[in-house]
């Protein structure tokens, strides 16, 4: 071979090899986010995008994200998981139950990570050590901590004697989940559980409170997915003291929530969209447990609702809104 002809062979190799590699790395991956749209949903999208960031992907630039939000209405989760399936996003992020049942049930070949409450009680996965098939994630462990709410009232209103419950009758499973753990909670401290309303929708929440009221409870424990401005408006309107377990309910008026730190739970799930993306299977990465939970209470709703909250409890909470 002459010296021309060798050097064109060699600078056309050079050159494919990188054309090669760019044409691969050139396909950025996107992110499918599904998520109920409650009052945590910014919270969710800003520490998401955070939690990449800080392993190394910005968005639009090496990665991409498709948001798709309910917004609050849980019928529509199906057809967004559907259309996150038809877009061939890299990765699923399921938030809550309701979501993650939508992404199993669209596919079985997406990667999904859930941060969800209780996935095996719910029928997300099978095991925590061993989901198998194409879902990973956080476990809130959300039912529980809705009977732990239970206590709490115990030493926030220590005359407490009757406790309701409001629930989503849209999502059923995770409902009898939660309330399973709040009549656990309740019943050594002979607390009654009752009444217990799942509504549907919105439209039915001036009869759910009303119903409350006629039964004198003393306060409304208040299923994650209900985490919404009307709900917490409705219980300072009854003057209902209600608690949940996303830290956004206490912000937008709730009088307290207790659960999984809902910002570094969000960036909890972030790590294992990195896995997956250098190449982890889901079904080899067990279901891991939130490892901070915070109280948190909102000290300026308890005076409006005239509430003395003991010093004990103040001095146990993470965050005090006042």
């Amino acid at each position: 071979m002459d010296r021309r002809a060798f050097l064109g062979t060699l600078t056309g190799g050079l050159l494919a090899t990188p054309l090669a590699a760019r044409g691969q790395q050139s396909k950025v991956p996107r992110i499918g986010a599904l998520y109920i749209g409650t009052a945590d949903a910014e919270s969710f999208k800003k520490e998401l995008r955070e939690g990449l960031r800080k392993l190394g992907y910005v968005d639009g630039r090496n990665i991409g994200f498709e948001f798709r939000s309910a917004e609050e209405k849980l019928d529509r989760l199906p057809e967004l998981a559907a259309e996150l399936v038809r877009l061939k996003v890299d990765v699923i992020v399921a938030l809550y139950v309701p979501c993650a049942l939508a992404a199993k049930h669209a596919t079985r070949d997406i990667p999904i990570v859930i941060i969800a409450g209780d996935p095996v009680e719910t029928g997300i996965v099978p095991s925590l050590a061993r989901p198998g098939g194409n879902i990973t994630g956080v476990s809130l462990m959300a039912a529980a901590f809705h009977g732990k709410s239970v206590e709490l009232f115990r030493d926030m209103l220590p005359s407490m004697r009757r406790v309701g419950v409001l629930g989503q009758a849209t999502n059923p499973v995770f409902a009898k989940a939660m309330l399973d753990e709040v009549q656990r909670a309740g019943k050594p401290a002979g607390i009654e559980v009752q009444p217990v309303v799942m509504i549907r929708g919105y439209d039915e929440l001036e009869n759910a409170f009303t119903t409350m009221v006629r039964a004198r409870v003393d306060a409304l424990v208040v299923q994650g997915s209900l985490s919404t401005k009307p709900v917490t408006d409705m219980a300072i309107k009854y003057r209902l003291p209600a608690a949940s377990t996303a830290h956004a309910f206490a912000d937008i008026g709730g009088v307290m929530s207790f659960g999984a730190d809902g910002p570094a739970t969000f960036r909890h799930g972030a790590e294992f969209v990195h896995r997956i993306l250098r190449g982890r299977r889901p079904e080899d990465m067990p279901i891991e447990q939130p490892t901070k939970y915070e109280l948190v209470i909102n000290l300026k709703t308890a005076k409006a609702l005239g509430l003395a909250i003991p010093p004990s409890l103040l001095l146990r909470a993470d965050q005090v809104i006042e």
